[in-house]
């Protein structure tokens, strides 16, 4: 599958009929991916496999075993982000009405199901979904971001601290030029370890305010995000300019599960994404890929056809803060940055480069078990 997705989201259906999950899968199907389910159990198996994309549940109320209130109450529980629709043919008010009260009810749909109707309450839904979704993201967001930021600020304003107090207790001693050698590399350790931090948070803050609402993809609380669903929101909202969209394709051989800090993978990718296209702007044919790859490694690559790193600079972008674009304002702590934010939740990223080939930078993943297959469907 190339440059082509379907909605990020998903819609479970649930209801004992088979007939109705036909009728709602063929209906639906072509519009969001659809998820269906025999019976509240069953629900919360698929949700239990799936529930990083299903953004809206829509179940019938009146089933064999567990009904559609119980359903809807553990799903409010158990994953309160999910936007919830109930489907019945009575009309027990009483009933509704506390439904409606312990479920936290998005709309009711009558039996029988209008196609038209349903399309219209789920694009309601799902604008209610990604609402939600933002308000609880830019929370959660500023956890993630600052609890990286507080870990790799921890160790070099410690080691200033350090070399500060040796600084201090050195200068009330007796003059010794060894001695004042000695201060002098703990006053360049110090003034090294101060720059670090202020270009890490100059760097965080540049990525943060560029890439803007792409942090909506993220995850809500704790849940996982597809890799795919981080990619389509990026570039539904990161601010190309001129044609640069028109130059960049997806290509997904096997979709995946972030289960980890998946705000600051968000951040990686706008970054990858920027670097790539400042290479690209003096390039003829520019061309930009991002590769979804779930086999035999979890990885997304962005390749492009720019002029290439050369071998001397591409060794150390990982590990010193160099950079081929100062004379624009870089200081070459973004790929640091962007190496440590992997590393931290034990995954990696590998720059592969040659002059006048282009570049492929690869982010890979641990493998959690979350690997899905991008043409699973229920």
């Amino acid at each position: 599958m190339s440059d082509t997705l379907q909605a990020p989201f998903s819609v479970l259906f649930v209801d004992d009929d088979e007939m109705s999950r036909n009728h709602f899968a063929r209906a639906i199907g072509g519009d969001y991916r659809v998820h269906v389910a025999h019976g509240a159990d069953h629900a919360m198996a698929v949700l239990s496999e799936h529930g990083a994309e299903i953004a809206v549940l829509v179940t019938d109320f009146r089933m064999p075993g567990r009904d559609g209130d119980d359903l809807l109450r553990e799903v409010a529980h158990a994953y309160p982000q999910i936007v919830r629709i109930l489907v019945t043919a009575y009309a027990d008010k009483d009933m509704l009405l506390q439904t409606v009260n312990s479920g936290d009810i998005f709309r009711i749909l009558e039996k029988p199901l209008r196609t038209d109707t349903v399309r219209e309450v789920l694009q309601l839904a799902i604008a209610r979904y990604t609402e939600r979704e933002a308000r609880q993201q830019r929370l959660l967001a500023m956890d993630e971001t600052l609890a990286f930021l507080a870990h790799e600020l921890n160790t070099p304003l410690a080691t200033i601290s350090l070399f500060a107090r040796s600084v201090e207790t050195d200068v009330a001693e007796q003059y010794d030029p060894e001695r004042q050698k000695e201060i002098g590399r703990a006053a360049a350790s110090m003034l090294n370890n101060a720059q670090y931090c202020l270009t890490l948070i100059s760097s965080f803050w540049a990525t943060v305010h560029k890439s803007g609402a792409a942090q909506s993809a993220a995850a809500v609380e704790s849940r996982a995000v597809r890799a795919t669903r981080l990619i389509a929101t990026l570039l539904d909202t990161y601010p190309f300019a001129a044609a640069q969209r028109d130059g960049i394709t997806l290509d997904v051989k096997g979709d995946f599960v972030v289960y980890a800090m998946p705000n600051c993978v968000a951040l990686v990718l706008s970054s990858l994404l920027s670097n790539a296209l400042r290479a690209l702007a003096g390039t003829p044919h520019p061309s930009l890929r991002i590769e979804v790859v779930a086999e035999p490694e979890l990885e997304i690559r962005v390749c492009d056809n720019g002029p290439g790193i050369a071998p001397e600079i591409r060794a150390r972008l990982l590990l010193d803060p160099v950079t081929t674009h100062a004379g624009s304002g870089g200081h070459g702590m973004g790929m640091i940055f962007c190496n440590r934010i992997m590393q931290s939740f034990g995954g990696s990223l590998r720059i592969d480069s040659a002059l006048g080939e282009g570049t492929t930078v690869t982010m890979g993943f641990p493998n959690l078990n979350g690997r899905l297959s991008a043409t699973d469907d229920e």
